[in-house]
């Protein structure tokens, strides 16, 4: 007698796949060919455009010929080959960013092997590098949030995770915020698993990032605090790490602590950097909703400080930190969304039951979950499009995948606080009146 064999999972990665080649399609023949014309159009420079180069730059002169990697100097040799050539003022169509070395000098030190290395293959390997370490972090996310999955389930999820807009984004540009992300994933599994000194080692390195880590640290403080007796590994072995690459850093670079951070002001100045919030509806609403998001994450992380590290709840706190981080950092970059993974497994695994619990739920989930499928949808439809339609006419909707990525952390933070304090206050016990 034959098996009964579901073909759901089977459809489920062929759709999956289906989505994650139209992506990188879309990438390749629409998007980058749209950025080369409209480049030459406007006499913009194009080099490399790899985000790792200007710290490889940074690492190189500062280990190599003790130079200032935060200097003019420096800065204008990171845009000779970041742009092909160093940014001109007096030419209006010039790129604003900069590309300047923001980042802690400690960087350095984990690119001190490859300084010796042509770029070109030092490029090729950090690539590869973030795709194993993107996949691998969304694998461990499932265990994590103990999820059993399927294998078919998997290969969708891993190929919608390196087919998605934000992950093609970082991959292409070699973006330092997915070795993060991966680092970050690396270490949350280790502190569940009851690995809490090799946790701690690795959230010090993540910090090469410090707005990534910064809130999932703060939800982390609060949870330690509570049992300090039996959470302070993780902690001691964060804090001596970084006081080490403090010190070293200091060491190679006197006073770099107040040199990076003008780095990072001027950062912020001349990319615009804003938060998600204030993009959409600017200031001063958007303060007043970021206020809201993180005193409700916080609200969060300090009702589940008693859970223990392998509990769901601990998972879910987060996976909420991580998505409100998105939310809170002064960037709409799509590739930073990486973080969101955790979340929207969640939401996915949960979806039944925010559907049951009303109107309003279902509108809200139903927006989310159309503004996470759009960009896959829009990039798959106009990949189709290239290869029927002239050029130009296609490359003229090449925004058309970015117009809801803006929106994706708003829907997804929103549904998780929801979510949690439905689910809190539907099982709070009711007081006794007798």
């Amino acid at each position: 007698m034959r098996p009964n064999i579901s073909h759901k999972p089977l459809w489920l990665a062929l759709a999956a796949a289906l989505c994650a080649a139209g992506m990188w399609t879309y990438v390749n023949r629409v998007l980058i060919p749209y950025q080369i014309s409209d480049a030459a159009t406007r006499g913009r420079p194009r080099g490399n455009l790899s985000d790792l180069y200007p710290r490889w730059v940074g690492a190189k002169e500062l280990l190599l010929h003790g130079r200032d990697p935060y200097s003019a100097e420096v800065t204008c040799e990171i845009q000779a080959g970041y742009y092909g050539r160093p940014l001109d003022p007096s030419r209006p169509n010039d790129p604003r960013d900069e590309q300047g070395f923001a980042y802690p000098v400690y960087v350095a030190f984990f690119l001190a092997p490859t300084i010796g290395l042509p770029f070109a293959i030092v490029q090729r390997a950090f690539f590869w590098i973030l795709v194993v370490l993107t996949a691998a972090s969304t694998l461990l996310w499932l265990r994590v949030l103990r999820f059993s999955a399927p294998p078919w389930t998997q290969i969708s999820l891993l190929a919608l995770t390196l087919g998605s807009l934000g992950v093609v984004q970082g991959l292409k540009l070699q973006q330092m915020g997915l070795l993060v992300a991966g680092l970050m994933a690396i270490a949350i599994a280790l502190l569940v698993t009851d690995h809490a000194v090799a946790a701690g080692v690795l959230l010090a390195l993540a910090s090469m990032k410090p707005q990534f880590v910064l809130l999932l640290l703060l939800g982390l403080a609060v949870w330690t605090v509570r049992d300090w007796r039996h959470r302070y590994r993780w902690a001691v072995s964060f804090l001596v790490p970084m006081t080490i690459l403090t010190a070293a850093s200091e060491w190679y670079l006197p006073h770099w602590i107040p040199s990076f951070w003008h780095a990072v002001r001027e950062y912020q100045v001349y990319t615009g950097a804003i938060s998600v919030l204030d993009s959409l509806i600017g200031t001063p609403w958007s303060r007043a909703l970021e206020l809201l998001a993180f005193a409700a994450m916080m609200g969060v992380c300090w009702r589940e400080r008693r859970q223990g590290a392998s509990t769901g709840s601990f998972a879910f706190t987060l996976s909420l930190v991580l998505a409100t981080t998105i939310l809170l950092v002064p960037t709409s970059s799509p590739n930073y969304q990486v973080l969101l993974i955790p979340a929207l497994l969640v939401l996915a695994n949960e979806r039944r039951t925010i559907w049951r619990r009303g109107i309003a739920n279902r509108v809200l989930f139903a927006i989310t979950a159309g503004t996470v499928l759009w960009p896959w949808l829009a990039s798959t439809a106009l990949a189709g499009l290239s290869f029927v339609l002239p050029q130009q006419t296609v490359e003229r909707a090449w925004a058309v995948p970015f117009w809801t990525v803006i929106q994706i952390p708003v829907g997804v933070v929103a549904l998780m606080l929801i979510h949690y304090y439905q689910t809190t206050f539907a099982t709070r016990p009711k007081p006794d009146t007798s």
